[in-house]
């Protein structure tokens, strides 16, 4: 069984990695692919639709047209926020139900 300073040493170098190669994810497109716009699915797939018929129109349209860009971007990244809030308050609680669960059978032998 580990000790808890070898189990504690060993989540912090996990946590170090793991935050490098984040940062190295953000980073490295944006050092080799200057000048390219980074541009969203939505963006991409009504030009491909354009492309194959130009005649076509959408069936419906946004209800709320966001007065910016940056507005738009806000909006999305907060829902991503919210989205990564809920699994990881899930994915926590989880987990230490699981611990207390085993420390009390633990307690119990």
């Amino acid at each position: 069984m580990q000790s808890s300073t070898t189990k504690k040493s060993s989540n912090m170098k996990l946590t170090v990695i793991l935050f490098i190669l984040v940062l190295a994810i953000i980073i490295v497109p944006l050092i080799t692919q200057k000048g390219a716009e980074f541009g969203g699915a939505d963006g991409e797939a009504e030009g491909v639709i354009t492309e194959i018929n130009p005649e076509y129109e959408p069936w419906f349209s946004s209800l709320i047209e966001p007065a910016s860009g940056e507005i738009e971007s806000l909006l999305f990244a907060s829902q991503a926020a919210l989205g990564a809030g809920i699994i990881g308050y899930y994915i926590g609680t989880t987990r230490t139900k699981k611990k207390m669960r085993e420390e009390s059978l633990n307690d119990n032998r």
